[in-house]
């Protein structure tokens, strides 16, 4: 339970079905920190506020109601990589590791300690068995499906986990949380990475690691040197405002150099690619041993294209492209489906 909508629906929906229901918040973060320094806290889920609206609903749901305390191994496992994957000029999603390895291996971990047969969350995806696998599928409200951010589930993980809104669009959750009654029934969405309450990533990177050590030079694809630039971390692939630079035609940013410390940028054509490799492979179907015809998406706002992926040893595969596609961004999700069902999945090198 976040303290959000989606999950205290989950909950009460799930009692409401005969369920015996446990209540579990994650400590994840501390906002004090963040709001002695900077004012007053943003939108973001996880805070305390959050943790205190979660407790609430539980009380008022009547069922039980537990803090689990997360902070060291969400600065380790979600923190610290976030920041590496910046250092090393990719451009990484938090959400999709918090996702994977704080509630799908930790507090599912916790649940199994209480003795749970599953672990129930709000988000909008679903989980059907075919024969002997489980898969993923789109959740029906397509503006909230978040599908692309589990692509990492295990066959195991999604035996014992529920999705109670997969079929549900975000309207006819707020109908449900007024018809409970909820308080949280109107509460807003949350917004941005939660330990980055403020939305201003540089601040945090340069707070964590400091700033100066990846300065360097701004190169066009020709090997053009056109500035200097203040951290690598400041940019991602496909950026086009905040260059700076006076060029015959728009640039954009097309690759990072992290070992030379440079930014690359190019023309629009240069945004373009038809194939990349990813790492970190993860599949619902059985692993591929030949090539295999699917759909991609590289992105979460992203539309799925045609793709032929190919296998490749130690969990990594090459992914081709029928046309060209922009803004491939290593760091980022490459997730496979066939039709709404998520088949696999893997991270952009």
């Amino acid at each position: 339970m976040s303290g959000g909508v989606d999950s205290s629906v989950t909950a009460a929906l799930l009692k409401e079905q005969g369920y015996e229901v446990i209540g579990m918040t994650m400590q994840i973060w501390d906002y004090s920190s963040f709001t002695d320094q900077h004012g007053d806290q943003f939108g973001t889920c996880c805070s305390l506020d959050d943790v205190y609206d979660a407790r609430r609903v539980a009380e008022q749901l009547d069922i039980p109601f537990y803090v689990v305390n997360f902070e060291d191994d969400f600065q380790r496992e979600v923190i610290e990589r976030f920041c590496n994957e910046y250092f090393i000029g990719r451009t990484p999603n938090p959400c999709v590791l918090c996702n994977q390895i704080l509630k799908f291996e930790l507090l599912l971990r916790k649940a199994r300690e209480l003795e749970a047969d599953f672990m129930a969350t709000g988000h909008y995806a679903s989980i059907e068995k075919e024969g002997e696998r489980y898969f993923l599928r789109k959740g029906l409200d397509q503006s909230k499906d978040q599908s692309y951010f589990l692509f990492t589930l295990s066959q195991e993980q999604m035996a014992q986990t529920l999705f109670p809104l997969g079929q549900m669009t975000k309207d006819e959750v707020r109908e449900h949380a007024e018809r409970f009654k909820l308080r949280v029934a109107q509460k807003a969405e949350s917004q941005d990475i939660c330990f980055v309450p403020d939305g201003d990533y540089v601040r945090f990177l340069e707070e964590e690691r400091g700033a100066g050590q990846l300065d360097g030079d701004i190169v066009h694809v020709s090997g053009e040197v056109l500035a200097k630039h203040k951290g690598i971390y400041r940019y991602t692939v496909g950026q086009r405002k905040g260059l700076g630079i006076g060029w015959k035609a728009p640039l954009f940013v097309v690759g990072i150099d992290a070992e030379k410390k440079q930014v690359i940028v190019g023309e629009k054509e240069h945004l373009s690619r038809k194939e990349l490799v990813i790492d970190g492979c993860n599949w619902s179907i059985e692993e591929p041993t030949e090539p295999l015809i699917t759909e991609c998406r590289i992105r979460y706002r992203h539309q799925e294209v045609p793709a032929t992926v190919e296998p490749l040893p130690n969990r990594e595969a090459k992914i081709t492209f029928k046309d060209a596609q922009k803004g491939i961004t290593p760091g980022q999700a490459a997730v496979f489906y066939a039709g709404d069902k998520v088949i696999g999945g893997g991270w952009i090198k």
